[in-house]
């Protein structure tokens, strides 16, 4: 992912709840972060909702992401990718959007089996690479190491497993590269529109839509009702 533009921080967007705080920590290894990816391995990655390290996350988000820190929606897991003892990462999830025309005509679901089976996606509303650390390949890499485990971390949290992936790119300002090289498959676009507009027009950016299965048989999981 780019680095962040101070310049379209959203305000609203760091607000946190009493218990989120994103607070400055007092020691962060900013120097710049480069070479082969190879020579990060292994990464550690640290689910780090209801941990001390929660404030970590809320504060690298809100400082170093264009959109800032939000709380997630619903369900939701953090993480705090490290190499070498450094965080170097940071990925957010959350319950899924209800209404999504793109992602649904994928899936192909009826309405009662999307009421039903919704809470078997996760949404990723933030995705953060930190800005010193250059390293190719890093951002799509840490995405297919996400895939591999996210499944067993929310079955483990909330006792159901999650089937599919989605995010949203906004392509006025980034190509989504990294997904694209993760497998990420391109749904379609949103109509711009939100769920309390009041016409046809778009009143927000049109953003592209992003999905991941999780396993082959996504589709038929998913159908049930």
């Amino acid at each position: 992912m780019p680095p962040a533009r101070q310049a379209h921080r959203n305000p609203a967007a760091r607000r946190a709840t009493h218990g989120e705080r994103a607070l400055a920590p007092l020691l962060l290894d900013t120097a710049p972060l480069e070479g082969p990816l190879r020579a990060l391995r292994p990464l550690e990655f640290q689910q780090v909702r209801r941990t001390p390290e929660e404030p970590l996350f809320n504060y690298l988000v809100g400082q170093y992401h264009p959109l800032g820190y939000i709380r997630p929606v619903g369900e939701h897991l953090k993480y705090l990718v490290y190499a070498a003892g450094r965080p170097i990462a940071c990925l957010a999830w959350s319950s899924a959007p209800r209404h999504l025309g793109a992602r649904d005509r994928f899936i192909g679901w009826s309405a009662e089996a999307r009421r039903r089976n919704i809470r078997f996606l996760a949404y990723n509303p933030r995705y953060l690479i930190l800005p010193w650390v250059r390293v190719r390949h890093l951002a799509s890499h840490v995405l297919g190491q996400m895939a591999r485990r996210i499944a067993a971390d929310w079955e483990r949290v909330y006792g159901h497993p999650i089937y599919f992936l989605e995010t949203f790119v906004d392509p006025e300002r980034y190509r989504g590269t990294c997904y694209r090289a993760a497998n990420w498959v391109v749904m379609g676009r949103t109509t711009g529109r939100g769920k309390n507009c009041p016409n046809k027009r778009p009143n927000r950016s049109i953003k592209e839509v992003l999905g991941y299965p999780l396993t082959p048989h996504f589709r038929e999981l998913l159908a049930e009702v």
